[in-house]
């Protein structure tokens, strides 16, 4: 064990040492030698603006360059630390008039590349020089067009000179949608400048890379990450419509997976109305990526009910959806959480139960309370969760010991539907495997829930506590016999029991909005683990 320990302290010496000798090669005049090579040529595809409409979210109305008072604005370093990545990823140029002065646009851009056409760690970092590319590019009529032939050489230098960056840099990334972001860069890049040997093949070949690490068989994010979902289907389609209109080959692997992406996307964002609250998403609307999709012909259906290891049970009236899913390969864990077996239960498009959410800010405390099986409809043992998290070198908290589905199956028929699982998370620990069922009956308005806790040798007695979140707005109410509570919706009401144990409520936290919270309430039974396979049987029903 002490010898463990010495070589992870020893291994993570020696990373912090290459990171540091990296950043000083990136900051060299060698490296700037390297990435200042590039070919000469001007502009040739520039992409209608109106295909970034699924990566943009456009104000209605249209603002003039002149607005912005935006011309020293790189100087003022008290609104450069504020707005730091917004303003250099220049994505605010999406909501320009067109009519503006191409001649202000343009000298902004000029006095940006004055100052920051070397590398610089934080301006340069993937995510935000990628956008910069794609929106100087997508907005060639402000950014581009008409300016003179000194300021078009010195735009089009800027821009081979930072994807240089981006081919040499971008392997290394840990975080995947920085990859798929900065990937989406080098192929615009390729296809505007005609430069397919050193861009388009290169983010072509990049794109298949990231295709066969990052998703299952079923074309659904290894990270199991709900958000990805939607992130992932955006940019493939973006690409995917930058290659038709600049009359280049569709490859068939690109086509292949937006079909089953798309199939997941139309599993869990279209088929259900209301976003569901698994690993890593918070409440969102997919209106307009849905009006996208099909202006341009998109249309999918998914005929399964599990899929990216969700199960999904639903008629006009019901919904209901179960993690069934083994934890995510540690790279693809930075947003996972540890809510397995969690459920959430829908009735004409209002969540009865739900999880509470995802706190997205890494750095926040509040990011690793939100991970927490606490914070799911779902079993946890000694206040403890079912995944165990660790910190990597860049704060964020990834897997460090996983849990597995031992077993899952679910039977779907017209008045009755029935899932199953169970999970080792807390088999190592203290002894126990946990197999949850949920049964429901349609045609009565009847959930019937069933957690087993089944002893394995090394059993050790705890604590336990089931839990079952609702939304703020949830008026809920217990009897005076602690043996049930009711739940008020605006659309119904329902009655929450079990007979054999105590049942309490409990304020907590909702992270269902963006990196934000609110106080919920929720519904816990708790007990003690005994020697003996123990069954905590719980029920909710329609009462009007």
């Amino acid at each position: 064990m002490i010898l463990k320990s010495s070589f992870n302290h020893l291994n993570e010496f020696f990373l912090i040492l290459s990171d540091q000798i990296r950043k000083f090669y990136l900051n060299s005049s060698i490296y700037n030698n390297k990435i200042s090579k590039i070919n000469e040529g001007d502009l040739q595809y520039t992409p209608s603006p109106n295909l970034l409409d699924c990566i943009i979210k456009y104000n209605k109305k249209k603002k003039n360059i002149e607005d912005y008072f935006i011309n020293s604005i790189w100087t003022n370093k008290k609104i450069i630390n504020n707005n730091h990545k917004n303003l250099h990823n220049f994505f605010w140029l999406f909501s320009i008039d067109l009519k503006s002065s191409k001649k202000i646009t343009q000298s902004i851009i000029s006095n940006w590349i004055d100052l920051n056409h070397n590398y610089d760690q934080r301006t340069w970092e993937i995510d935000t020089l990628s956008k910069r590319l794609i929106s100087w590019i997508s907005n060639s009529q402000l950014t581009y067009d008409e300016g003179s032939k000194e300021y078009r050489d010195k735009f089009n230098n800027i821009i081979k000179k930072q994807i240089n960056h981006l081919v040499s840099e971008i392997n290394r990334s840990e975080l995947v949608d920085d990859k798929m972001i900065g990937c989406s860069a080098i192929i615009l890049a390729g296809l505007s400048y005609q430069e397919k040997e050193n861009y388009l093949n290169y983010g072509q070949n990049l794109l298949k890379k990231i295709i066969n690490s990052s998703f299952d068989q079923d074309g659904f994010p290894k990270s199991r990450n709900l958000r990805q979902l939607s992130f992932y289907l955006k940019y493939l389609v973006l690409i995917r419509e930058w290659l038709k209109e600049s009359n280049v080959e569709i490859p068939e692997y690109i086509n292949e997976i937006i079909f089953r992406l798309g199939n997941a996307y139309n599993f869990i964002c279209q088929s259900i109305k209301q976003p569901l609250l698994f690993n890593g998403n918070h409440e969102s609307n997919n209106n307009e990526l849905d009006k996208y999709l099909e202006s341009y012909g998109y249309k999918f259906n998914n005929k399964n009910n599990f899929i990216g290891g969700y199960a999904a049970l639903k008629n006009k009236r019901f919904a209901l959806v179960m993690d069934l899913g083994t934890s995510p390969e540690k790279k693809f864990s930075s947003n996972y959480q540890s809510g397995c077996l969690s459920f959430e239960f829908l009735y004409m498009n209002q969540k009865i139960i739900c999880n509470s959410g995802y706190f997205q800010k890494y750095n926040h405390q509040l990011n690793g309370i939100s991970k927490s099986s606490a914070n799911h409809s779902t079993l946890i043992i000694d206040n403890r969760s079912s995944v165990k998290f660790k910190k990597n070198l860049l704060g964020i908290s990834i897997i460090d010991k996983g849990a597995k589905i031992l077993k899952k199956n679910f039977i779907f028929e017209k008045n009755y539907w029935n899932l199953n699982g169970s999970h080792d998370g807390y088999l190592k620990e203290y002894g126990i495997i946990h197999e949850r069922q949920i049964e429901f009956f349609p045609d009565t308005f009847k959930l019937i829930g069933n957690d087993k806790l089944i002893k394995k040798r090394n059993f050790k007695s705890s604590n336990f506590e089931i839990r079952f979140h609702l939304l703020p707005n949830i008026k809920i109410t217990k009897t005076q016999d602690n043996k049930s509570v009711l739940i008020e919706l605006d659309n119904s009401g329902w009655k929450f029991f079990c007979k054999n144990h105590e049942i309490h409520i409990e304020t907590g936290l909702y992270f269902g909005k963006k990196n934000s919270f609110v106080e919920n309430q929720n519904i816990f039974i708790s007990g003690i683990t005994n020697k003996e396979d123990q069954i905590v049987k719980w029920e909710i029903e329609k009462i009007k």
